[in-house]
């Protein structure tokens, strides 16, 4: 099976296996957990924050980012149209932390200052009729959206008017270090000027569990409270700790090779007639494209050893990993023409 269906796919190489086989571990809880410590330490750092913690999920990273920010009662929350709390995350955000969820229009889910300005322009100042404007986020790059990669001057800018509106800013960075490989840019400059923000070592970095996220001192603090309270505190968590470690030393860099598997799938589909997509359009790891039906096209390609999800009944999803080669997507490609 070529497994193009997401890059949570991917599963650990002998190599991360061994490192965390080697792991020094301790009781993460009671912070004995050496592994755990260093792995935050390092997050920390390459995200220009003071502190992290590690936790299972980059679900539970943006659970707890928005309840740090959020009080219930309220209290809301903007984020573009495909952001992955909006979408895929059970209501998370409004269930657990009480927040009113207002859609910024945006591109690809890539939305601009003056539209943050204008969604923020229906609320007068201490308006006791309106919810109270709190929390904006980005998804850098934006998952539904194809993997496009938000222009940091447009980001700074986002987050100028929200600083404007006494609006505190979380930077959902599931795939972040694809952006940082594709456009040059680090993640410390993506993720400095957040109040919160997180990565995911679980998709392209090719580890089994885990993500890490990193705020000030005193909210990561408070984060820890939350983890608590919500069952995500761990004992020996080294073992998968090392995971993380081990995918930010060795396959940070061969993302672009991910990159340019997503190029050629892209080039590929755009030659096969039924197939809608624009190839200049890939920017990372993630490819999406429309066909007439996609549940049958994705059951067809199912069919003949490939596996792609659907994104709607005419939109497709197609995210490139360590664990597809360029032969791989050469085999996609003459599937997909079959299927279509």
């Amino acid at each position: 099976m070529i497994n193009l269906y997401s890059d949570t796919q991917t599963r650990p190489t002998d190599a991360m296996r061994a490192a965390m086989a080697a792991a020094e571990v301790g009781d993460e809880q009671r912070r004995e957990d050496p592994t755990v410590i260093a792995l935050e330490e390092r997050v920390a750092t390459l995200l220009g924050q003071e502190a992290a913690v590690f936790l299972p999920s980059g679900t539970m990273c943006n659970a707890i980012g928005v309840r740090l920010h959020i009080r219930p009662g309220g209290d809301e929350y903007f984020l573009g149209e495909m952001a992955h709390p909006l979408r895929f995350e059970a209501g998370g955000p409004a269930a657990i932390s009480g927040a009113v969820l207002t859609v910024v229009p945006g591109e690809g889910g890539i939305f601009g200052a003056q539209a943050l300005r204008d969604a923020l322009g229906a609320h007068s100042p201490g308006d006791r009729y309106a919810p109270r404007p709190r929390l904006v986020s980005v998804e850098q790059p934006v998952n539904v959206g194809g993997g496009r990669i938000w222009p940091a001057g447009q980001i700074l800018e986002v987050l100028d008017v929200a600083a404007e509106h006494g609006l505190r800013s979380h930077l959902d960075g599931a795939r972040l270090m694809n952006a940082v490989v594709a456009s040059g840019i680090s993640a410390s400059d993506y993720a400095g000027d957040f109040d919160t923000a997180w990565i995911d070592f679980t998709k392209g970095l090719g580890a089994p569990v885990g993500a890490c996220l990193a705020g000030s001192s005193e909210l990561i603090s408070e984060a820890w409270r939350y983890k608590q309270m919500w069952g995500g505190a761990m004992r020996q968590a080294g073992v998968i700790a090392a995971a993380g470690l081990y995918a930010l030393e060795h396959h940070v860099d061969r993302l672009a090779d991910d990159h340019a598997n997503a190029r050629r799938l892209a080039e590929g589909l755009a030659e096969i007639d039924g197939i809608t997509i624009d190839p200049a359009t890939v920017e990372t790891n993630i490819v999406a494209f429309g066909v007439a039906d996609a549940p049958a096209f994705c059951a067809a390609l199912e069919a003949d050893g490939v596996r792609m999800g659907p994104l709607g009944p005419d939109r497709v999803r197609a995210v490139t990993h360590l664990d597809v080669d360029a032969d791989g997507i050469e085999r996609a490609i003459a599937a997909a023409a079959r299927a279509a």
